[in-house]
This record gives C-alpha cells, sequence and structure tokens, in this order.
C-alpha cells in the first residue's frame, strides 16, 4: 500500500515498549510523528531515538505524540532501550513499536526492496488529529535525521491550517509568511492582516506572521 498526503493513515494494533498500542486510539486528539528504524542497535538511530526523547517538551508544547517503529521483537526493544538511555543521556518517554511480523511496516509501505527486502527504510510520518497523513520524509540508513525540521514543519502545518498563508522556503517560527494566491479580495485582506503586507508581484505577497 503506498500512502498518499491526505490519505486517512491505517489503523493497526501492535506490541510495544509500552504495552499493547491501538494506534488511533492511542493517538486520540493529538498530531503524531511516526518514524521508523531498520533495526534495533544501529548506531544512527540510537542517537535519533534519544534526540527524540530530549525534545518531548517541545513535541508536548505542539500538541505531538511521538512513535517509533522496529521490525525487532519487544526483547530486543527493551535492552536497546537500555543502551540508548545509557549513551544519549536522554530517559525514552515514548513507545517503540515491535513491529517483528511487519504487519505495520506493510500498511505504511516500509519496506523497499530495491534498498533491503527484509528493513524498513528510515521513514518519518507526520499525521494531523483527523488522522490524515500529512508529510512524509525518507532518509538513507547513513543519514541522521534532523528533528529540528520536523518541529518546523510541524509549526508550518499548524499555522497554515488556521490561517490562509503559507510559508516561504527557511521559514522558521515568527518570520513573515506568504499569502495564498487564491486570496484576493481587499477587504478580506485588510481584515484578515492587519499588519498589512508587501506585495512583491501580485502572486507573491508577504505578511508578518499573523498569529505572533
Amino acid at each position: 500500500m503506498s500512502l498518499r498526503l491526505g490519505d486517512t493513515v491505517p489503523d493497526f494494533t501492535q506490541e510495544s515498549s509500552q504495552g499493547t498500542i491501538s494506534f488511533h486510539q492511542w493517538a486520540g486528539n493529538s498530531w503524531v510523528v511516526l518514524f521508523s528504524h531498520p533495526a534495533d542497535y544501529t548506531p544512527v538511530c540510537t542517537t535519533e531515538l534519544g534526540a527524540v526523547a530530549k525534545l518531548k517538551p517541545e513535541f508536548d508544547k505542539r500538541n505531538v505524540k511521538t512513535i517509533a517503529l522496529s521490525v525487532d521483537d519487544l526483547d530486543s526493544h527493551l535492552g536497546w532501550i537500555k543502551d540508548i538511555e545509557e549513551t544519549q543521556q536522554a530517559t525514552m518517554n515514548y513507545p517503540i513499536l515491535a513491529d517483528a511480523d511487519r504487519k505495520v511496516s506493510g500498511l505504511y509501505d516500509m519496506i523497499h526492496p530495491n534498498a533491503n527486502d527484509t528493513l524498513t527504510v528510515r521513514s518519518v510520518f507526520i499525521i494531523d488529529p483527523n488522522r490524515k497523513l500529512r508529510l512524509v520524509l525518507t532518509y538513507p540508513a547513513s543519514t541522521g535525521r534532523n528533528f529540528d525540521e520536523i518541529l518546523r514543519v510541524i509549526d508550518s502545518l499548524q499555522l497554515t491550517d488556521d490561517y490562509k498563508v503559507a510559508t516561504p522556503a527557511n521559514w522558521q517560527d515568527g518570520g513573515d509568511c506568504v499569502i495564498v494566491p487564491s486570496l484576493k479580495d481587499p477587504e478580506e485582506l485588510k481584515r484578515r492582516f492587519p499588519k498589512g503586507y508587501d506585495e512583491v508581484k501580485p502572486y507573491l505577497r508577504m505578511t508578518p506572521q499573523p498569529n505572533k
């Protein structure tokens, strides 16, 4: 199954390091970052899991739950968690799915045979509270993921869901935004953007971030 942006993500029930998880129920009214790993006891992933644990306050501020996945079994996960906590000086404060039967990997198209026909690729899925897929990133095994970028994307998604703006290249929270091209009525523009805007081109209008 190939998931596309805007699709409702599949539900599943699977064991994890924090007990059995029924995914949609566990997600509740939160955003979710689901990120996969090719195997336990892998060096790059060890650093990533520790980094996400340390960022929990930032995810909490954004109403985001994080959940990892590896195709090894629960006993292996529990051993790996000890290593993660020891080497990364972080407490594992979110679950790792034990996907030894590849059930979730199959549902989310995490097995890419041309890369490896048994292990999951290192994907990131951002899922909104309506269970809609909003972003997919897939990394090679050699490149650690940038979770500051994941937070930046979540900031952009949450902002642009609430206001008729988009975020330009290299945008950071607090930076100027782009007014969406479909918004043309002058009175609506005044109402929505009381701080004003700069019309660089008719299709490129920059405005201060509306919720700041």
